[in-house]
């Protein structure tokens, strides 16, 4: 089966569960995040990369119990690993590096940005100390010397902007259309 098979079949069984904390699904997140990359006019890689930044938190082994992942409120699913190995088995860097790094981008801006902390939701700011909270100076540094930095920074910004109650997007398939131009292709 091809990723996009496969991404498509993550969503049918999982997209209506509540995303984590917020007044909107696991897929009408990842639709908002995408709408906002394809406003912002990014590659197709990265309207990708913010269509899947979450995808870690539906492909993990851990329980979901009825419509909330419960394991959420009380450990680091570690969403952002999880996530960057599956879709590193059919997608280049360019879409799994800001997947990878869109946590760590959240932990930068808290520590860089003053006014970052007062938009997050009371769910992410929650989900932030689980993940570590606010970098160190030296964190910081190495973030940003990283090559995928700006990438996931965006992802971060698009993510923090699509938890909207009832926002009209694109629907899955046309973001899926730009996916699949950014499969790998497999060696001949």
């Amino acid at each position: 089966m091809d990723i996009i098979t496969e991404i498509e079949q993550v969503f049918l069984k999982y997209g209506r569960i509540p995303y984590l904390g917020e007044g909107v699904t696991q897929l009408q997140h990842a639709l908002q995040t995408a709408h906002e990359a394809e406003k912002a006019r990014a590659s197709d890689e990265l309207i990708t990369a913010a269509l899947l930044h979450d995808i870690g938190h539906m492909v993990h082994d851990l329980p979901m119990e009825d419509a909330n992942y419960v394991g959420f409120w009380n450990k680091d699913d570690t969403h952002e690993v999880v996530g960057e190995v599956w879709l590193a088995r059919g997608f280049p860097e360019a879409v799994t590096q800001p997947v990878r790094w869109h946590v760590a981008a959240k932990r930068f801006l808290v520590a860089t940005d003053p006014e970052y902390r007062e938009i997050l939701t009371a769910a992410s700011a929650h989900v932030l100390e689980l993940q570590g909270g606010a970098m160190s100076e030296e964190e910081c540094a190495e973030f940003e010397g990283h090559e995928w930095a700006q990438d996931a920074i965006a992802v971060r910004r698009w993510d923090d902007q699509a938890k909207t109650i009832g926002r009209t997007t694109r629907d899955l398939e046309h973001f899926l259309n730009i996916a699949r131009r950014c499969t790998r292709q497999p060696a001949q």
